[in-house]
């Protein structure tokens, strides 16, 4: 197993969640948290549930460095409207978290490799950057050869996500239209995410 497998299973039990909702995720069999015995959990504080809210947050797509996640909340509290709301909605413009929802590969990690080996064109031209942001009404589609790719064909087969509504999606050409940005309420976590207390941290 690799280190980037290795660390997913263990963002999972740190967390005390499937934090993707995968079936063969080890917190389905043990929920101790990482380390020889695992830790005791004690009852979160404030400022420790609303660490945990971050950290399921950036955890869930694929581990966002610190101070590019900070760099996206400051963006969102700029925006118009509900600073949590517009969180979610700059998470999910990320080129490889799009990939990952039109369901082109079977886990973010696995979308970061693909964009990052110049597998993705967005409208026509290739993008190697997996946190590019998708604008309303860009086109994102494989490469022909990346097509052929065995995790890629295993995850259009498989029956664990749908694709959510807010992008159209046709699989057996693998591409795909961002429509528009999502709310919390139209984004399919397995898990709950609470960007709410995201905000609060970062407003401490």
């Amino acid at each position: 197993m690799g280190n980037r497998q290795q660390a997913k299973y263990k963002i999972d039990r740190r967390l005390g969640v499937n934090l993707w909702g995968r079936p063969k995720s080890p917190f389905n069999r043990r929920e101790d948290p990482p380390g020889v015995h695992g830790r005791r959990r004690r009852r979160a504080s404030d400022y420790g549930t609303q660490l945990m809210a971050k950290q399921k947050l950036k955890g869930y797509y694929g581990n966002i460095g610190e101070k590019q996640f900070r760099g996206y909340y400051k963006e969102a509290s700029r925006r118009r409207g509900d600073t949590g709301e517009n969180l979610i909605e700059i998470l999910e413009r990320r080129l490889d978290a799009v990939v990952y929802r039109m369901k082109f590969v079977p886990t973010v990690f696995a979308s970061r490799q693909v964009v990052s080996h110049g597998h993705v064109l967005v409208n026509g031209k290739r993008v190697t950057i997996p946190s590019y942001m998708v604008k309303d009404g860009d086109t994102v589609e494989l490469k022909e050869k990346a097509r052929e790719i065995p995790m890629v064909l295993d995850a259009l087969a498989s029956p664990e996500r749908e694709i959510p509504d807010y992008m159209d999606v046709d699989l057996d050409k693998c591409k795909g239209t961002y429509v528009r940005g999502p709310k919390l309420a139209d984004v399919p976590y397995p898990v709950q995410m609470e960007p709410n207390l995201v905000v609060e941290f970062y407003s401490r």
